[in-house]
């Protein structure tokens, strides 16, 4: 399963510009990859992480940010279709299944 997280953060102030900073390092160190400058995504290997992972962003967010959290499975995500400076770019591809044996 995969997680977006898609924000509109206010920075008109220096307070909120610190708060949105404050949010995207978060979103870092929580495993989040940024895709966009608002548009953050994490792969979960379990869907029942995906919940918490949606809970601990919902608890991040500054008091006048309007923030969305989706989740998605591994074959809507190979299904995205993106386009750079006009020109279809590479498919997605999910993360390789990691084993411990």
């Amino acid at each position: 399963m995969w997680v977006m997280v898609m924000f509109d953060l206010p920075v008109t102030t220096r307070e909120a510009k610190r708060a949105a900073s404050a949010f995207r390092k978060d979103l870092l160190d929580m495993g989040f990859q940024m895709v966009q400058y608002s548009v953050y995504i994490r792969f979960c290997a379990a869907g029942n992480n995906t919940q918490t992972l949606s809970k601990a962003v919902g608890k991040m967010v500054p008091s006048a940010g309007k923030v969305s959290v989706l989740t998605f499975t591994d074959k809507q995500y190979g299904r995205i279709t993106n386009y750079h400076g006009g020109h279809r770019g590479p498919r997605n591809r999910p993360p390789a299944q990691l084993q411990l044996l």
